[in-house]
């Protein structure tokens, strides 16, 4: 797998994971450790982004 590839499935999952994040928070009754959740793995594959971009 190149870097390109890698960085569009990046950019993919984290787009999959704001979809997730946005619909735990449309629900009633939010679920605050699945939010927590989401954002930190949405945290990590920015990070991984960031060094992937400069590096």
């Amino acid at each position: 797998m190149s870097v390109t590839d890698h960085i569009a499935a990046l950019q993919k999952k984290h787009a999959e994971l704001e979809t997730e994040l946005d619909d735990e928070n449309s629900r009633p009754m939010p679920d605050t450790g699945a939010i927590a959740d989401l954002k930190r793995q949405k945290l990590a594959i920015k990070d991984e982004l960031a060094k992937l971009s400069t590096g």
